[in-house]
């Protein structure tokens, strides 16, 4: 079938550019094994589930002066039908900062020409329900700001490259949402629990360390680090992973008191030193509450997760990176250092003294967002993320019409591909040791890396049916075994 030219296509490209931007399909691997969606007590998913929709239905945006009336205005699509951000209904006007568009989470606007974007949740994205074949008037976009092993097909150049927009964790986002999890500057100076008092609570039998999960098994195999750790220092593991204390009562046990800011459960952590934070996936700029909590209670945060954190904490100190250790062990003696050394702790809590907080990049970087965490007087990020899908669209319609009426004179506009810096998040590799000291029947080695690589294949296979045209996303898995037949091996 001869494929209509696209807006994407650019005149300059290979065949190889052209095979690059025509990208448009994936799925995720990780979302067949229950375990990785597993939502268990301490592990809170995604910082959604905190945010207010109650008062967002009526959210129309800043305003405008576009006069155009409904049926005129480009389409947004939520592909994602449990993530449509307004209630009830399901379409709504939206008066964004420069233009106005529709937006909707019925499917049947699917092939309307005047639907311009789809937005895709990257968690709920799946293979045999993608709009095939991708048409040539609509743009694409992301919404992904959970961990990189919900979806680890959004981490391969294959799997990114098919969106135009993209909203994620990464600072390189076209629309960031790194600092999801921090409410304010003002979260982070809460006061902490005096020294003398957390000496007190050491000599009524707490540890100095505190690790509370249970979701065990991910891809940073954060469990093995802490079980090799727990041979030189004392660590108070609650949860099910590890596990070798109880809660003081059956209400902390609780899986919504754990995972909220209840402020029971908050002043039981602030009575710790420190506190092992330890995100499920390993990748730049992806920080959750594992982090921002134990800095906001003063129990220093000892931290392993996004290779660029030191970029956004308070001040040179704040935590304790754990890959800045050769080893636990060593890792243990510094804490045990600091934990007999008043003095020598305090520096980890100056953040929280007037002026502490010295970060420029950190301070800049909440002052300009345009989106609020649980702050009624800014838009959350949903909406503000399908205002810039609206104007970009509107604009990119006006550059069009622009380039049609004076092709010699008007420039086509500039096509927006999603780059691997928007996700990119490396392969899992062991919490401790070297990957090949790990017996062949360990969970977390029959489960993470080959996940992670068969995402890959699954793009590669999204690529080839792209290519070809296919109208059907349920052959995914007839493409991949065409692959691997000519490959003769999966990667």
């Amino acid at each position: 079938m001869k494929q209509s030219k696209s807006f994407l296509e650019l005149p300059h490209l290979s065949s190889f550019g052209v095979f690059l931007v025509w990208i448009c399909l994936y799925s995720s691997h990780a979302q067949l094994h229950p375990n990785s969606m597993e939502m268990q007590a301490f592990e809170t998913a995604s910082v959604l589930s905190e945010i207010e929709f109650a008062t967002v239905s009526d959210y129309r945006g800043p305003g405008n002066n576009d006069t155009r009336k409904n049926k005129e205005l480009p389409i947004i699509l939520w592909w994602s039908t449990s993530l449509f951000p307004h209630f009830p209904g399901d379409r709504e006007r939206i008066d964004c900062a420069n233009f106005s568009c529709m937006v909707t989470n019925n499917r049947k606007v699917q092939l309307h020409k005047r639907t311009k974007s789809i937005i895709f949740y990257g968690t709920d994205f799946r293979a045999y329900e993608v709009p095939l074949p991708r048409l040539p008037h609509q743009t694409w976009a992301l919404f992904h700001e959970e961990s990189p092993m919900n979806n680890f097909i959004l981490s391969h150049l294959p799997g990114i490259r098919m969106f135009n927009y993209t909203a994620t964790f990464r600072r390189e986002s076209n629309y960031p949402l790194t600092l999801q999890w921090l409410p304010s500057l003002d979260y982070l100076t809460n006061p902490a629990a005096p020294v003398h008092e957390k000496n007190q609570w050491r000599l009524e039998g707490f540890a100095p360390v505190l690790y509370m999960q249970s979701h065990c098994d991910v891809p940073s195999d954060r469990d093995r680090y802490v079980q090799e750790l727990m041979k030189y220092i004392q660590i108070d593991s609650f949860g099910k992973c590890l596990n070798n204390k109880d809660l003081p009562n059956s209400r902390l046990e609780d899986t919504s008191t754990a995972t909220m800011e209840d402020s029971e459960f908050m002043n039981f952590i602030t009575r710790y030193k420190f506190h092992l934070a330890m995100e499920n996936g390993i990748c730049s700029d992806y920080m959750t509450e594992k982090l921002w909590r134990p800095l906001h209670v003063g129990s220093v945060p000892v931290y392993r997760g996004s290779p660029t954190v030191r970029d956004w904490m308070p001040n040179n100190y704040s935590i304790i990176l754990i890959d800045d250790f050769p080893s636990p062990k060593h890792l243990a003696e510094y804490l045990i250092f600091l934990d007999q050394n008043d003095d020598e702790y305090l520096k980890y809590l100056e953040f929280k003294s007037p002026g502490g907080i010295k970060n420029s990049i950190l301070v800049e970087s909440l002052e300009k967002r345009e989106w609020g965490v649980n702050d009624m007087s800014k838009p959350n990020y949903l909406n503000g993320f399908e205002c810039y899908v609206c104007d970009q669209e509107n604009e990119r319609m006006l550059l069009e019409r622009a380039h049609k009426n004076s092709p010699t004179t008007v420039p086509s506009p500039q096509v927006h591909i999603a780059s691997h810096s928007h996700m990119g998040c490396p392969q899992p590799t062991p919490g401790f040791g070297n990957v090949n000291e790990i017996t062949e029947n360990d969970s977390w080695l029959s489960m993470w890396p080959q996940d992670y690589w068969q995402s890959l294949d699954q793009a590669e296979g999204l690529e080839a049916m792209i290519l070809k045209n296919e109208t059907d996303p349920g052959r995914l898995w007839n493409y991949i075994q065409d692959i691997v037949t000519k490959t003769g091996s999966h990667h």
